[in-house]
């Protein structure tokens, strides 16, 4: 059993009765407080996709809850679900679009290392590698010139995705991009 100060992003944990994935972290120190760090974790329940924030004491006791993670590849999209395959043994598995939005961003045909998040055999999200590359769509011509330091301009990407870019980026260039941050971290290698 971990404490609240040992659990990261991505992971699931049981709860009230319930299995919920942590999408993000905020830790705050209250002034006046005995050395005593909070959590705030905003949840997702794995079986209605329902919100919960919680906040946690640093030394309180939480129970993972039983997850496996497949490495998978971005398939098709069925209507509201987007189906990945299992990289081992072709098992397809059918995601809700609205339980992923935030992920799909990053998501095209290519992109490698994504992994589908199984509780009790069903897939309730997926987890991004650190970095994808995509191409992008869109954006105003570059400049000659410009160095890679200098002022940003909006990207529109593949997947439809906005990021800022520096100004020598010009359409149909790949770009590699922190899935965590959303920002912009080179030129891709494509």
């Amino acid at each position: 059993m971990p404490k609240a100060s040992d659990v990261k992003k991505n992971q699931a944990i049981e709860h009230n009765g319930g299995v919920f994935i942590i999408k993000d972290i905020e830790r705050s120190v209250p002034q006046g407080r005995a050395g005593g760090s909070l959590y705030r974790m905003r949840m997702y329940d794995v079986v209605s996709g329902g919100k919960v924030d919680e906040t946690f004491k640093d030394s309180d006791m939480l129970n993972y809850a039983d997850l496996i993670r497949r490495p998978v590849m971005f398939s098709y999209i069925d209507g509201e679900e987007y189906v990945f395959m299992d990289n081992e043994d072709y098992t397809p598995f059918n995601i809700n679009k609205a339980s992923i939005a935030d992920e799909v961003l990053f998501i095209n045909e290519s992109t490698q290392g994504v992994q589908v998040i199984l509780v009790d055999g069903s897939p309730v999200g997926i987890d991004l590698p650190s970095s994808v590359e995509l191409a992008v769509l869109e954006t105003d011509p570059s400049i000659k010139g410009a160095s890679a330091t200098s002022r940003t301009k909006p990207a529109t990407l593949s997947t439809g995705l906005i990021i800022q870019v520096p100004e020598h980026i010009s359409t149909g260039d790949v770009v590699k991009i922190n899935t965590d941050e959303k920002k912009f971290m080179g030129r891709g290698d494509k």
